[in-house]
């Protein structure tokens, strides 16, 4: 199954299991009294809070995978498949440093070209460092946006 068949199937249950508990917040406003009412209000906080969630999720993974298709039409996606790998499949450490050591300064050249951003966050996520590789990510989108 391709990601983002799998993406889908997940956001379906999620947004089931919301509507679901949606449903059971509205029951509890009904039900009148105090208690009943305000734990119906929070409970309804927490599809609203789910709804965000998966919005600005796929928002990402939509903008991200536009980055993605723009450097592979224009030949420039990151390569690690000569990097050496570990039994698990992960990258090597040493390795990963190394290549991350190359994008950092390719970054520091050029810190305006979103490609570059880019592939430095695909370093960080080989490396293991993911919220940095998400906040990099970031970067590489608004600079995208702003180069259009």
């Amino acid at each position: 199954m391709r990601a983002r068949n799998v993406a889908i199937l997940l956001t379906v249950a999620v947004a089931v299991y919301l509507v679901l508990l949606a449903g059971r917040a509205v029951a509890l406003i009904r039900a009148g009294g105090p208690v009943a009412t305000l734990l119906g209000v929070g409970v309804l906080a927490l599809p609203l809070l789910g709804v965000w969630l998966l919005v600005t999720t796929w928002r990402s993974g939509t903008r991200i995978q536009h980055l993605a298709r723009r450097l592979e039409a224009e030949g420039g996606l990151p390569d690690v498949s000569g990097l050496p790998r570990r039994p698990s499949g992960r990258v090597d450490r040493a390795a990963a440093d190394a290549w991350f050591e190359q994008r950092r300064a390719e970054v520091e050249a050029e810190p305006g070209d979103w490609r570059r951003w880019y592939r430095l966050a695909y370093a960080y996520d080989i490396a293991g460092d993911r919220r940095r590789a998400r906040a990099t990510m970031r970067k590489a989108i608004e600079l995208e946006a702003a180069d259009r």
